[in-house]
């Protein structure tokens, strides 16, 4: 055990390796000695014997050239104590210098704090905390399946405008979709929006193009509509004036990083979606070869980029129609956990990124030897170093668009569950959770935004409360709050106010649904759940259903009940989702699948443009408006 090995512990402790965690029955769990080795092999610290762990936790109080060895977090505008000589570069490039004590009130942003014999130190000066919203409500709808089955193919932020511009007009304060992070274009099959191969770049395939008609049909046939919706999107660059290709290659251009990912995404073209199976050679973001490829596809790196530049003018027009209907926050959008780890954006940034592990959660009763979710942690050392700069540049791709922000699995601000490739048991690794909390509060208060972190699951003691300080809301999904002996439910009066309460979310049952136990009988026909079992769960499932209807008076178990409790919550913010309004039993996406279940791939019933004035829609907006009291401005 580790405390057989005394250098590879003091390494633990001062990489962050967890040595000892409750799980969800609050039962201890160690860290084991091979799974710390996995995990910190991960982070680029070696500690295969005593010897290499003592070198490792040498390098590790080397600060590194031309990074940060160290942050520290400030109140913009108020003096901070600091010790010894001082240079402060301020993130406007200013200058200044002091002898000892106080630095000068610093404003809001990011700067460079230079001390003699001390590495550089990042001094993120944040407001103490983000103003709580007014009380509010919105609707979730699914981007991909704002088209009806008559109409096919998938929704586009066209759609996306129209849909916001009706349920603005409607009432709604905000709607909420799915992850728009850029994905794999030239892999059909890769459309989940929670593995991304950027975060910092946009989903082209959802660009509006004219005239492109869908495969109609109950589900989204992406096969054969990412394709054709590919091949249009080329044809539309290709038909544009020289002068406007021109104009799209010389602003990727003057962009380094937008450079970058068009010609990750050229170099996909023409060798597949992973850059791990690319030729050697090409997968050094900054290696010469790159350089030379790029040189030689300026015109095939500046179709990438000017899908980026359309999606960005697209999805302004989205924001635009938010506004003009009178949104108080308009988009609500959604960031993924974690990045694929071989697409964009471990190829532009790979040493910011740990590698041979993937985020994904502990063991509990539901899955034994842990989850594995397939995406790629932030190494918390070289992110540091970086003055957390891929952090941020991700914040501001999500802020330049949205009011309201989820921030999944926030609980990463605290630790992340790091499971090593192989049968090697997982670790949580600390993260830098007040660096990442006041970084959340700068950007949020620069975009004039409210975020909300997605807090369920084996939460870390403290982080609730640092969050509430911080100003980020947290998540009451109601089928999961619980109080006393099972099936007991918390009524909605005592749903924390700052919050955001729904009764689900994308990967759970709808109302319809779990109140049928559909999900059960899903689980049962992919095996996960043995048919033996079946009619006890079934059992299991109308006992909750019947103590959620004693707790929240929804014996009637329409959605106008659902949606009046959760109107009359104590919570700041509600979300309503489309597929309970309109009563669907099934739900978007199970967890744990990927071709046993038809995944992101189910339509609404109703089109985009006429979700604002469908009935259900309006008795839905009737009542919130009556019971959550936001007078807001006129729709201009």
């Amino acid at each position: 055990m580790m405390q057989d090995l005394p250098d590879l512990a003091r390494l633990c402790a001062a990489a962050g390796v967890v040595a000892e965690y409750r799980d969800t029955t609050s039962q201890p769990r160690q860290t084991g000695p091979d799974s710390a080795r996995a995990v910190l092999a991960a982070m680029g610290l070696p500690a295969a014997t005593e010897a290499q762990a003592r070198d490792s936790l040498s390098a590790l109080g080397c600060p590194p050239a031309g990074g940060f060895a160290d942050w520290v977090v400030v109140t913009a505008g108020v003096a901070a104590d600091t010790a010894g000589p001082w240079v402060l570069t301020q993130a406007d490039g200013t200058a200044l210098s002091g002898p000892g004590g106080p630095l000068p009130p610093l404003p809001m942003g990011y700067h460079r704090l230079t001390r003699d014999g001390h590495g550089d130190t990042l001094v993120i000066a944040a407001p103490d905390r983000l103003p709580d919203p007014p009380r509010g409500w919105g609707i979730t709808v699914p981007l991909y399946g704002l088209r009806t089955a008559d109409q096919g193919g998938y929704g586009d932020y066209a759609d996306l405008a129209t849909a916001l511009g009706g349920l603005g007009r409607a009432g709604a304060d905000f709607v909420g979709i799915n992850p728009i992070h850029a994905g794999f274009p030239t892999d059909a099959v890769a459309f989940s929006p929670y593995s991304p191969s950027s975060r910092q770049r946009l989903n082209t395939a959802h660009i509006a193009l004219a005239g492109l008609a869908g495969t109609p049909g109950a589900l989204i046939d992406y096969a054969a509509d990412r394709p054709a919706h590919l091949a249009a999107l080329r044809a539309t660059f290709a038909a544009l004036p020289a002068a406007d290709r021109d104009a799209a290659r010389a602003t990727a251009q003057a962009d380094p990083d937008l450079w970058r990912f068009a010609t990750h995404q050229t170099l996909a073209d023409l060798h597949g979606a992973l850059w791990t199976g690319w030729p050697a050679a090409l997968q050094d973001s900054r290696s010469p070869d790159i350089a030379r490829f790029a040189a030689r596809n300026g015109e095939a790196i500046a179709f990438h980029a000017w899908a980026q530049l359309e999606a960005t003018r697209q999805l302004q027009a989205v924001h635009d129609a938010a506004a003009a209907a009178g949104m108080r926050h308009g988009l609500y959008l959604d960031l993924a956990v974690g990045t694929h780890p071989a697409g964009a954006e471990t190829w532009a940034d790979p040493d910011t990124f740990a590698r041979g592990v993937s985020l994904g959660a502990p063991p509990d009763a539901f899955s034994p030897g842990g989850q594995s979710w397939g995406l790629a942690p932030f190494n918390p050392r070289a992110l540091m170093q970086a003055g957390f700069a891929p952090f941020i540049d991700t914040l501001r791709a999500q802020f330049r668009f949205a009011k309201l922000l989820r921030i999944d699995h926030v609980l990463g601000f605290d630790r992340a569950f790091w499971m090593p490739q192989g049968c090697t048991p997982g670790a949580y690794v600390t993260m830098p959770k007040a660096a990442l909390l006041a970084i959340t509060r700068v950007e949020a208060a620069r975009a004039g935004a409210t975020v909300i972190g997605e807090d369920l699951g084996n939460v870390p003691d403290g982080l609730r409360e640092d969050m509430a300080a911080s100003g980020l809301l947290g998540c009451r999904v109601a089928m999961f709050e619980r109080c006393g002996a099972p099936p007991a439910f918390r009524p909605g009066a005592a749903f924390d106010h700052l919050s955001l309460a729904a009764f689900s979310s994308h990967d759970l049952p709808a109302w319809a649904g779990w109140r049928a136990g559909r999900d059960l009988d899903w689980w049962a026909r992919i095996g996960q759940l043995p048919k033996a079992d079946l009619p006890a769960a079934h059992n299991a499932r109308a006992a909750e259903v019947a103590a959620f209807d004693t707790c929240h008076g929804t014996a009637n178990a329409t959605p106008d009940a659902l949606h009046r409790m959760l109107a009359h919550s104590a919570a700041a913010l509600v979300a309503l989702q489309a597929e309970d309004i309109f009563g669907l039993i099934e739900q978007p996406n199970l967890p744990g699948t990927i071709d046993a279940h038809p995944n992101w791939r189910r339509r609404l019933p109703v089109a985009a443009a006429d979700l604002g004035r469908h009935p259900a829609i309006l008795r839905t907006a009737a009542l919130m408006d009556r019971t959550r009291h936001t007078p807001r401005k006129e729709p201009s």
